[in-house]
């Protein structure tokens, strides 16, 4: 390709991993803009007025591709802090190892025998005709599953009824059943707990996971401009144009802007895109931390909440990700709880109220006692706009009228929110779509990660 000028647009997971590819194959001729004043997109950090540091959300390093791996060896080299997975699911009265399917033996008989029967009835009769999924759930795993936890549990972090969602998302997403698997288990009581991609993860010793992409957009400085909000594409001028009034010219754009935003700044408008985009759909996600002065001595990592009372559906033992997540790296004195709630778009949220919901709920599931009210010495919270990109019956279509609109004007769409896939959204995913966007547009390589299936 000739020396055209790439503008990329966003410093996360996606933005960055162009960036480096770009660095990596000596092309100089490109600029990544980012909104905020520091770099990682969602997968940024931050450290509160006590000294704990908190995600935006729950992040593990996991890989399905060599490049990820060789990229956070070379950017974290033996800093970094290695567990194998330990999550559980907390029910009113139970708590499960996860995958709960699997893992029935845990549950009260009569609870038991309701999902088993359920999960034989829906092995016998399985049909493949699902069309959503809420039905893809229950002819997989039976009323019994699916009534204590697949649907109180989609339900709080999707925010979507569950029969307007495909269920082309699934995937590796989530751990199906084999009947004759789930029985053994039950009869043998075996334990079953190392299925899935992230049974062991790896994570960032100093900094939270934000400490990746800081270390990334270090290696070119001068090509990395913060504090850029973006207002406008005029795909005639092949122009951005920012919040600010400054602006640059483009020849290729790789933006990972959420697809609904980016069709809503096109110039000149299209109706089209603009319509197609309001059939993609997003929810937000609260993120309450709980700082204490207390050894929290346990070995689990994380845990999944079905209990409608519980506000949040999952709750991290972040203080187990890395010791310097707490103040000083002093995992004897100090720990930390980072709790998760989506939100549904639009909705306001009374924070202290739902802080105070999620205490007693992790009290309630005696993961923290109530003398332990006494020993929070940080309570942190942040609203993030764009979690989840829900993956809506309505979803794919929109994206058919989308992605080849913005190819036409060479703008490559790519990331959780550039895509809109959930499916190829995690951190390891969402590099490889900037890493083959540089390659496709440099070398002519085929984009492996945002045309899977």
């Amino acid at each position: 390709m000739a020396n055209k000028r790439i503008v990329i647009i966003g410093g996360g997971p996606t933005g960055l991993g162009a960036a480096y590819r770009l660095h990596e194959l000596g092309y100089d001729n490109w600029v990544l803009y980012e909104k905020s004043d520091d770099v990682g997109g969602h997968s940024t950090s931050h450290k509160d007025p006590q000294g704990f540091v908190w995600d935006e959300g729950g992040h593990v390093i996991f890989s399905h591709y060599p490049y990820f791996d060789k990229l956070i060896d070379d950017m974290l080299g033996k800093e970094i802090h290695e567990r194998v997975r330990e999550s559980w699911v907390y029910l009113k009265d139970v708590c499960v190892p996860y995958p709960f399917q699997n893992n029935l033996r845990y549950l009260p008989k009569a609870l038991q025998i309701s999902c088993l029967l359920g999960a034989a009835k829906a092995a016998a009769s399985r049909n493949g005709d699902a069309t959503n999924f809420r039905d893809w759930t229950l002819s997989t795993f039976g009323e019994g599953i699916a009534e204590a936890f697949m649907f109180p549990y989609n339900s709080k972090v999707w925010t979507t009824p569950l029969d307007r969602m495909s269920k082309g998302w699934i995937a590796e997403r989530v751990s199906v059943v084999d009947f004759k698997r789930l029985l053994e288990n039950v009869l043998y009581e075996k334990d079953d707990v190392a299925w899935g991609p992230n049974n062991k993860f790896r994570f960032p010793l100093h900094g939270g996971t934000g400490e990746i992409y800081r270390r990334m957009a270090r290696r070119f400085p001068d090509k990395v401009r913060t504090g850029k909000k973006l207002a406008e594409v005029d795909t005639s001028q092949r122009k951005v144009s920012f919040a600010d009034g400054s602006g640059d010219y483009y020849d290729v754009l790789i933006s990972t802007a959420p697809l609904d935003l980016l069709a809503t700044m096109l110039k000149p408008a299209d109706t089209r895109l603009r319509e197609a985009a309001t059939l993609l759909e997003h929810n937000d996600l609260l993120v309450l931390g709980f700082g204490l002065k207390k050894k929290i001595d346990t070995g689990k990592c994380w845990v999944y909440f079905a209990d409608p009372e519980m506000p949040c559906y999952r709750a991290t033992f972040f203080s187990h990700y890395s010791p310097f997540n707490v103040p000083n790296g002093d995992t004897e004195q100090y720990s930390s709880l980072m709790c998760e709630m989506s939100v549904p778009l639009g909705q306001t949220v009374d924070v202290e109220r739902v802080l105070e919901q999620t205490l007693c709920g992790l009290i309630r599931n005696k993961i923290l006692d109530e003398s332990d009210r006494a020993r929070i010495i940080s309570r942190y919270q942040r609203r993030v706009a764009y979690s989840y990109p829900i993956p809506t019956l309505d979803r794919d279509r929109a994206l058919a009228v989308l992605q080849p609109a913005l190819a036409q004007h060479d703008i490559y769409s790519r990331g959780r929110f550039g895509a809109w896939r959930y499916e190829i959204g995690n951190m390891d995913h969402s590099v490889l779509m900037g890493v083959e966007a540089a390659n496709h547009i440099v070398k002519g390589d085929q984009e492996l990660v945002f045309y899977s299936s």
